[in-house]
């Protein structure tokens, strides 16, 4: 039986309507897959707690988080991940690189064109769909 992880992402917007995007280390599972920053929920946690401590430890910054995007579950080969993916925005510092092998942040019209994990993708055609 394959294991089942919750986790959150965050899509964060800059004033510019450019998304923080990060690309998975090749020693992370799903390595080498851009994804919206987060993690793994911890027994206890609220998603919104767990996506505002993920961020402070693989970024070193600050987040508010908003509205629900989307809830995906995705199977891949090994597992199947339910992704709960939340707007959200940076009220202290600038993200820094600690655990990614790269991050960027992307126009919207663009985030397609990055190798986005699969369980992501949901989120970005809802967030392509908006009005801005």
């Amino acid at each position: 039986m394959k294991k089942n992880v919750h986790v959150v992402g965050a899509i964060i917007e800059n004033d510019k309507h450019e998304i923080f995007c990060a690309l998975r280390n090749p020693n992370m599972v799903l390595a080498n897959y851009w994804e919206f920053p987060g993690g793994k929920i911890e027994e206890g946690e609220s998603p919104e707690q767990a996506l505002s401590r993920e961020i402070l430890e693989e970024f070193n910054c600050s987040i508010k988080v908003g509205d629900k995007v989307e809830d995906t579950i995705y199977e891949y080969e090994k597992f199947i991940v339910r992704l709960e993916t939340f707007k959200a925005s940076i009220i202290k510092g600038e993200p820094i690189m600690l655990e990614h092998a790269e991050i960027r942040w992307v126009p919207r019209k663009e985030l397609l064109k990055l190798n986005f994990a699969p369980a992501d993708i949901p989120a970005i055609n809802k967030i392509l769909a908006e009005k801005l």
